[in-house]
């Protein structure tokens, strides 16, 4: 009888099969580098086993060892930003440095890390002070926080993923949202390459939080006539809550899509770089009703946006 292959457990997985599962780990542990990647991935995600991402991790760095491409760029990812496990940003970027003399994605990363002004741990050497905007809810605008090669570096990177923005309806299926109008594209901390690791901490820096709190980074494209109808960021009943909610503005060259407070009148059109700040919490710690805000309707040409919100604690694995 032929041995069991790895296309053999992928069909039983694309099944939802179980024994697909068993059988990929038998093979993985056979020092089977595409079998350790899609274990790696469906442990990350906790598709048909247990979610683990430390394990999952793992198993990404010992398929990349083993001569895998994209694990070995994954591991690189993680090493940067310490998601699931150590941080250690210096060899990261070496590790970055040799990925990027046959890697046009990764050289672009490198180029990018290699204009900033990063202390020897990626954080930033320093930011200018936030220029006072609203009392309540507290909002800020940093100014010049990104650079016009940054926002496009975030544009380019979320070109290829966005998609319609979905939510779950009641019966549990994905529906067109229609609070946001927007096409999105997330930055999932497999993705999150060193230069967005690098922008991230800078974005905890002027915010002052830990990187370790804030969610993964959101790129919204709005389109003439789409919005995002008035929302509140933070989430009713959570335990580690959305405190803050940071928003980059990413290219100029459009009209409308102002950022409106719809309980206080503040309207607020940040040019490209610029990072609004505000509070989605109370004095109290509760969620801010005055934190009400929208994203108004694009008139003409494209906005970009990048949105990270921060939590109370730690948010990452």
């Amino acid at each position: 009888m032929a041995e069991a292959t790895l296309t053999d457990a992928l069909r039983l997985i694309e099944a939802k099969d179980e024994r697909g599962a068993e059988l990929l780990r038998t093979i993985a542990s056979r020092g089977d580098p595409e079998a350790l990647f899609v274990l790696a991935d469906l442990t990350w995600s906790g598709t048909m086993v247990p979610q683990e991402p430390a394990r999952g991790r793992l198993l990404f760095e010992y398929a990349g060892a083993l001569g895998h491409a994209e694990a070995n760029i994954l591991a690189t990812n993680l090493l940067a930003s310490g998601v699931a496990g150590k941080r250690d940003w210096h060899t990261a970027i070496t590790r970055l440095e040799a990925e990027a003399r046959v890697l046009p994605k990764r050289r672009a990363a490198l180029d990018l890390i290699a204009a900033m002004q990063l202390k020897p741990d990626g954080d930033p050497e320093s930011l200018a002070e936030p220029r006072p905007l609203s009392a309540r809810p507290h909002a800020v605008m940093f100014e010049d926080l990104l650079t016009a090669a940054e926002c496009a570096y975030l544009v380019g990177t979320a070109n290829e993923l966005f998609e319609p923005s979905m939510v779950y309806d009641a019966s549990h299926q994905l529906v067109r949202d229609t609070i946001r109008t927007s096409d999105g594209a997330t930055l999932n901390w497999l993705m999150e390459d060193p230069a967005v690791v690098a922008l991230n901490r800078r974005i905890a820096a002027a915010t002052g939080t830990a990187y370790e709190n804030g969610e993964a980074l959101q790129v919204l494209r709005y389109s003439p006539g789409q919005e995002y109808r008035p929302h509140f960021d933070w989430v009713a009943g959570a335990t580690n809550q959305r405190i803050w909610t940071a928003l980059v503005y990413l290219n100029d060259g459009y009209e409308g899509g102002s950022t409106a407070f719809v309980r206080t009148g503040l309207e607020v059109r940040g040019r490209i770089g610029e990072m609004l700040l505000f509070s989605n919490a109370d004095p109290d710690g509760n969620g801010d009703p005055l934190a009400e805000h929208a994203g108004l309707p694009v008139t003409a040409g494209t906005k970009y946006l990048a949105t990270r919100w921060i939590r109370e604690a730690r948010w990452i694995p």
